[in-house]
């Protein structure tokens, strides 16, 4: 309802109408009307209005109607009093002072309650502002000190307890100490080529990387390492000359767009291993290092990779092109993730090179740089950054040519000892497959039955290669045997594949016409209908013709 007809109702003197006696009461008429009659309803309809207080709310409007009550109030202190009787209707002055009050309160609403206007229609008598706020903080203090609402003291208690929390959590968490900067170790070395930033260390011959000893790669044979990479070229190498490399790089993409800015490089002086990192320290000063780089190759025997006849060595060749460098005599290529993959395939855990150096040697590392940010550290030191970001993308690529060294010496001791130490019957799968398929039958068939000692899915698998092997070299007697064998640890459904080989066995070398249709009935879920068919109608006429 409109503000100005409540204060109509509330002073009996509505807009534009005469005022009227209070319902309820008697009206009676005065005889005589004086000023103090006046003052004395003037009174009365003040004290009818409730307070701010009692109505619950507060406003501007109603700071405003308090403020012209007190300017009227004090209009009328200085007038006598004359006593009339109560309920006596207001004179024609005191309607019209109340019509007016009812007048400024909605002149006031409809002005928007600017704190000018306020102060105008209290005649500069009361701050309406410091009222309003005098009042909503008397109001919100009678609230705290009265009683609250219990969910709301709840919240309070549960928000108290969470900021509690929150900053023990914090206080354990206590912030991890920013390394001191320290200078990258390079240094500048004048070569005929330019200046090349070379950093270098030797490590003794008893140095480990994890349980393999780095001088193991020193005592391979040339002939397993050959078997063991597949590779016939890697007989006559002399491996004590071998060159370990291993790049860092601004990319993965290849071609033109990436550049090597540190390439590792490992080699043997006695029974210690050296190693040398040459860095790029800017663009466009790639030459002298590709030519030290060529200087190493010429004296070198074989190159030794992880992933480097796909990746690290074209990317190098690239380089030597687009520097108008020589490129230097591509030498024999022993790229050891070949050579990991063929052994421990098996394991089904990837081949990452990380990966093998804490599943294979037993080496962890601590704090070591994640490989994806090696070229965006690259790239800010280039910006201007300290050299002490790249400090742990040098310590990465020591570790990744130690570890060159020391799994290249750890696969060649396993593949020369047969399966006569521990291993993973898994590895021992994989070694008897490389052996196989280097033409090394001995050592395959060795492998193979200690692999089979493990049974289950391996031991199937190393038997059913150990009956290849033996078949291939004539003893077929063995080859069933092995085939027999298998089929102790084959699960029910999962031997048909060896009914089948027993079939051929029997059937074509050992003759066994009656043996080859038991196993050729058993083989029908590994064969098409139509050549299960005509095999069983074989044996059958066969059978018939020798039984003839």
């Amino acid at each position: 309802m409109d503000l100005k007809r409540k204060l109509s109702r509330l002073t009996n003197a509505g807009p534009g109408s005469q005022a009227r006696g209070p319902v309820n009461t008697v009206v009676v008429t005065p005889a005589v009307e004086t000023p103090a009659v006046e003052a004395r309803a003037r009174d009365e309809a003040v004290a009818r209005v409730p307070s701010v207080e009692e109505a619950g709310t507060t406003t501007i409007a109603e700071v405003l109607v308090q403020a012209l009550r007190k300017r009227l109030t004090m209009d009328g202190e200085g007038e006598p009093a004359v006593d009339v009787e109560p309920g006596a209707p207001a004179t024609q002055d005191a309607r019209a002072r109340e019509a007016r009050l009812a007048d400024a309160v909605t002149q006031a609403r409809e002005d928007g309650l600017a704190e000018g206007t306020a102060r105008a229609r209290a005649d500069g008598l009361v701050d309406l502002r410091e009222e309003a706020r005098r009042r909503f903080a008397a109001k919100r203090g009678g609230t705290a000190d009265g009683a609250t609402d219990p969910r709301v003291e709840a919240l309070r208690q549960m928000l108290s307890f969470w900021a509690e929390r929150q900053g023990t959590a914090s206080a354990r968490k206590a912030a991890a100490p920013v390394p001191e900067p320290r200078a990258l170790p390079v240094e500048a070395r004048s070569t005929p080529h330019g200046t090349v930033h070379v950093a270098e260390q030797l490590y003794p011959p008893e140095h480990c990387h994890g349980t393999a000893p780095v001088a193991a790669a020193l005592d391979v044979e040339a002939r397993l390492v050959a078997g063991l990479a597949l590779h016939p070229e890697l007989e006559s190498v002399d491996f004590t000359r071998m060159l370990m490399l291993d790049t860092e790089t601004t990319g993965l993409a290849g071609g033109t767009g990436t550049v090597p800015f540190l390439v590792g490089l490992g080699w043997f002086e006695g029974r210690s291993l050296r190693v040398q990192q040459l860095f790029l320290r800017r663009m466009g000063e790639e030459a002298p290092m590709l030519r030290l780089l060529a200087e190493r190759m010429a004296s070198s025997s074989c190159l030794v990779t992880y992933n480097g006849k796909s990746f690290d060595w074209p990317l190098l060749r690239t380089r030597f092109v687009l520097n108008r460098v020589p490129v230097p005599k591509e030498l024999p290529h022993l790229d050891l993730l070949h050579c990991a993959r063929r052994v421990f395939k098996h394991r089904g855990e990837g081949a990452r090179l990380v990966h093998l150096e804490s599943k294979v040697l037993g080496h962890h590392r601590v704090g070591d740089v994640d490989g994806s940010l090696i070229p965006e550290l690259y790239f800010r030191f280039l910006r201007g950054t300290d050299g002490s970001e790249l400090v742990p993308v040098l310590e990465h690529n020591q570790k990744d040519l130690l570890l060159l060294a020391a799994l290249l010496g750890d696969l060649v001791r396993r593949f020369q000892s047969e399966g006569t130490e521990p291993q993973d019957p898994r590895d021992l799968l994989g070694f008897a497959q490389v052996a196989e398929r280097a033409g090394d039958a001995e050592r395959a068939l060795t492998f193979a039955k200690a692999a089979a000692e493990s049974g289950g899915p391996v031991g199937i698998d190393a038997l059913v290669l150990a009956s290849r092997v033996c078949r291939r070299s004539g003893d077929c007697e063995t080859a069933v045997a092995h085939l027999q064998r298998a089929l102790t640890f084959a699960k029910p459904g999962q031997g048909a594949v060896l009914h089948l080989s027993l079939t051929k066995l029997y059937e074509h070398s050992l003759k066994d016409l009656p043996r080859a249709l038991y196993h050729a009935r058993l083989a029908a879920p590994v064969e098409l209908p139509d050549d299960h068919q005509l095999r069983l109608e074989r044996l059958e006429r066969r059978l018939s013709r020798q039984g003839a």
